[in-house]
């Protein structure tokens, strides 16, 4: 049960950013030699990946520093190191894990099954699997879904256009080239995460980017240098305290050591040009990722348009944007964000439908949804969807609601941010949780 806040305020600390974590498991497996990642992300959505790259046969360590936060060990045995599994690779409901690993199992000799929960059983696939094929794997589907049934071996690397900006289906190209042979040259249609490029330098590829996306490198039996870092504050995480501190009167917080990187910036950006008061401080670079600390207080927010190239580098902040544009003055429209709608769940079809259970009032389109503003939500029951981001998005909202607001299916919350409630609650915050 989540009560309203009077405001936040100290000192916050968030778990090790997701996607990095996902690449530090995944690259560290076959780099050659022993790769340590501190502050890594554990939770239940990188803990199927640690389960997936034990069953290929490699030895992971993780040692657990804190609320979500561990100290991740990799033996890696290299690119020719991994086993066949004796058993289905599940992946729960992590997309991203699956489609790393359609990417990874494409270089293997052997076969493997890759499933997982209902929920990822409805993502699609095919987008993924399409490139791996025409690079010379074999890729069964279930209908364009999982459960798949992946044979690869002798690739030859792809001159390739992404149809839309996606890291994940980047990602996956290049780790089937790291066993291919020949020039990989990818054409990007706008900007996408770009964290496998940056970790990958960092363990000695040679891969270049171009400013209009283009992506080359030839990579046929590289050797993998191990990773020794330091993982950055995941910015997902980081978007429920911002939005938080911002709507709740009276709030000032400082989040420390967060990953700034342009790709992952899209949501702070559009809070600051609606005028929420957000600076960062202590600027660093971290193995090639940028870093800082964001210090936000509340103040008055303006309904801006959201469409275009950040949407793509705010994609999984839209549930928690929608506690921002609620208490923001004028009207907020968000298009180009169709994507939304192949997460967890329906992203838009369920905000509308829990939000709602609050009192508020959205429109939905096919690609987004407006906002008039601001709108005072009261407390209520609502629903998780078994979607992560939306249960800490109508947490997030309950702290400014009048009354309590309860969340069902509120185990959620620690699926990809452990340690949600016990940092707003030390910020100031009221929430029980009930078993």
């Amino acid at each position: 049960m989540v009560h309203p806040a009077e405001k936040l305020e100290g000192e916050a600390v968030v778990p090790g950013d997701k996607s990095i974590s996902h690449r530090a498991l995944i690259f560290g497996a076959i780099a050659d030699g022993t790769s340590v990642a501190r502050n890594w992300l554990d939770a239940g959505v990188t803990a199927r990946m640690v389960d997936c790259v034990r069953a290929l046969g490699i030895d992971v360590e993780v040692e657990p520093t804190g609320f979500g936060q561990a100290t991740l060990t990799v033996h890696g045995r290299g690119l020719n190191g991994l086993t066949a599994p004796d058993q289905p690779l599940f992946c729960g409901g992590s997309a991203t894990t699956m489609r790393m690993l359609m990417g990874l199992l494409a270089t293997q000799p052997f076969t493997a099954v890759v499933d997982g929960h209902e929920g990822l059983r409805r993502r699609p696939m095919e987008r993924i699997a399409k490139p791996l094929r025409q690079m010379g794997a074999t890729i069964d589907t279930t209908d364009g879904h999982a459960p798949l049934t992946i044979t690869g071996g002798h690739l030859q690397a792809i001159d390739y256009t992404m149809p839309v900006a996606s890291a994940q289906l980047q990602t996956a190209i290049i780790l089937a080239t790291l066993g291919a042979e020949g020039k990989m040259t990818l054409h990007q249609p706008g900007p996408a995460r770009d964290h496998t490029l940056r970790m990958l330098r960092h363990q000695g590829i040679d891969i270049q980017e171009e400013d209009d996306g283009l992506i080359t490198f030839s990579a046929a039996h590289t050797e993998l240098k191990p990773l020794d870092f330091t993982v950055p504050g995941d910015m997902s995480s980081t978007a429920f305290l911002m939005t938080a501190a911002l709507t709740v009167p009276n709030s000032t917080i400082t989040i420390q050591g967060v990953n700034t990187n342009y790709t992952r910036t899209g949501l702070l950006e559009v809070l600051q040009a609606m005028g929420g008061p957000i600076t960062l401080r202590n600027e660093q670079t971290q193995a090639g990722e940028p870093v800082a600390d964001l210090h936000v207080s509340a103040g008055p927010l303006e309904g801006v348009e959201v469409k275009g190239e950040i949407v793509v580098r705010m994609i999984d902040e839209f549930p928690i944007f929608t506690v921002a544009a609620l208490r923001a003055h004028g009207t907020t429209i968000v298009r180009d964000a169709a994507e939304l709608r192949l997460k967890e769940s329906d992203r838009i079809a369920v905000v509308v439908e829990e939000f709602s259970k609050l009192g508020a009032k959205i429109t939905p389109h096919p690609d987004g949804f407006a906002i008039d503003g601001p709108q005072q939500l009261e407390g209520a029951t609502v629903r998780s969807h078994r979607d992560h981001r939306l249960a800490m998005s109508l947490a997030v909202a309950g702290l400014s609601a009048v009354g309590p607001t309860v969340i069902e299916d509120a185990q959620e919350l620690n699926e990809s941010f452990p340690g949600f409630v016990e940092t707003l609650q030390k910020l100031g915050a009221k929430i029980e949780s009930h078993e």
